[in-house]
């Protein structure tokens, strides 16, 4: 804790820039960080956001979804980017450069040092002047980065899919409302027009009672049986495996920084749960929202070939079915299928049949979801109000846990019962095992 800070400045994160470098021996370090020559714009001018009112930001994990991140947050004028963090040296290199030389253009210094970079997220943590982290690692690090945030008294955006395990992301739940952190998921279809009109159709009774979903995404992960190969220079592979289980270097889990493709980490069981959850924390967060079952979830869980079932099928409380797959010739996207109609939805499009559907207005005493026209503008919204965004943690943990729970179903190969209150399976030792994985050694989520 840096000199000055009470423990109710770390719980809250108000310290505001100005504020932090007055504060002792910690503030000189941010100070000598600082430009030599602090141009107009940093003190408001021109109507730019004075810096004590600027977020300071630190990015974890630099891979290919950080890139949009840092363009967005790059052009925002109420955040500075102030640490990146990742455990390949040539992509962490990269990036602060960009961060730092684009800074330097924009307040015209000339030269600018303001970004660090760090190979250990913990580094990064340790710092009292960064108010707020967004990590964009693979999802076996989630849980552990995110907890750890939130101790350190971060705000906190975390890239979809929410957590490796259900229990994974009720430890992140608990411990962003322990500390009272401003947390965003980064499920941003909510945050999408044709999204929350289609959910706000169909939860104000449009398409009549809800009977059947059909979501369309990829299938469960599988274990991997890849060879060695040599562990590029630059790469520090045992932390990029942190938590998850031993096994030598192979370029198709973690392609070299030149590659231009997507990495297929998230093909394999150890580090993801496959397009179940990668997709699925998408178009299974709308089906969620549709439902208003943020908070809660299915009771049955049928694996393909169980209950009468050739899908992967959920059951809710309310007699509603969902299906993995099926529907409107299996395009990618939600469909709810009600008593009186369906809508269809994907990114980009939304259709309803009748079609005159659509053309229903939603009224003022009708349900009104709520409205995010920007999923970056949400979170920094909520950060500077302590309201809860549009995809705040507990919607991030229900949503991925139907990933988990077909997951399991697709393994175990048989029916499952679920109690969403208890977030247990019913009478299933063997299910209530895949609840939680061993950490490798040292790590652990105390």
């Amino acid at each position: 804790m840096a000199k000055g800070m009470t423990p109710q400045d770390v719980a809250r994160g108000t310290l505001n820039r100005r504020q932090f470098l007055k504060r002792g021996a910690a503030g000189t370090a941010a100070a000598l960080a600082l430009p030599n020559i602090i141009p107009a714009t940093a003190l408001g001018a021109e109507g730019a956001t004075p810096a004590s009112d600027r977020i300071s930001i630190g990015l974890i994990g630099m891979g290919k979804m950080m890139g949009g991140h840092v363009g967005t947050l790059l052009g925002r004028s109420d955040c500075q980017i102030v640490a990146v963090c990742d455990v390949e040296a040539g992509r962490l290199e990269t990036y602060k450069q960009r961060v730092n030389e684009f800074y330097a253009q924009k307040e015209g210094a000339g030269s600018f040092k303001g970004c660090e970079a760090y190979g250990d997220y913990r580094e990064l943590l340790a710092r009292a002047d960064i108010d707020a982290v967004l990590i964009a690692t693979p999802e076996h690090w989630h849980a552990l980065q995110v907890v750890d945030a939130a101790k350190a008294g971060k705000d906190i955006y975390c890239e979809k899919p929410l957590s490796h395990t259900i229990h994974e992301a009720r430890a992140m739940v608990n411990a962003v409302r322990r500390y009272g952190r401003v947390f965003q998921t980064g499920s941003q279809q909510r945050s999408s027009r044709e999204f929350r009109v289609a959910c706000e159709l169909v939860r104000n009774g449009r398409i009549g009672t809800v009977q059947t979903i059909h979501v369309n995404v990829g299938g469960p992960p599988t274990d991997c049986y890849l060879p060695a190969e040599p562990t590029p220079e630059g790469l520090n592979w045992d932390m990029w495996l942190g938590p998850a289980p031993y096994r030598p270097y192979h370029s198709d889990i973690a392609p070299p920084v030149t590659f231009g493709g997507w990495p297929n980490w998230r093909e394999y069981r150890d580090y993801s749960g496959g397009m179940m959850c990668d997709w699925g924390a998408h178009h299974f967060d709308i089906a969620q929202w549709g439902l208003g079952m943020d908070g809660s979830g299915p009771v049955e869980i049928y694996a393909p070939g169980t209950g009468g079932y050739d899908l992967l099928t959920y059951k809710y409380a309310n007699g509603v079915v969902m299906h993995h797959g099926g529907g409107s010739g299996g395009r990618a996207g939600v469909e709810f299928i009600g008593s009186e109609g369906r809508v269809m939805v994907n990114r980009g499009y939304i259709e309803t049949d009748p079609g005159t559907i659509l053309d229903t207005p939603i009224l003022p005493d009708d349900i009104h979801l709520y409205h995010s026209d920007n999923h970056h503008d949400d979170w920094f919204k909520c950060m500077r109000t302590r309201n809860k965004p549009i995809c705040d943690v507990e919607v991030g943990c229900s949503s991925i846990t139907v990933c988990h729970l077909g997951n399991t179903a697709y393994r175990l190969k048989r029916p499952l019962k679920w109690d969403p209150a208890a977030e247990q399976y019913v009478d299933d030792e063997e299910a209530n095992r895949t609840l939680s994985r061993p950490m490798r050694s040292p790590w652990t989520l105390a």
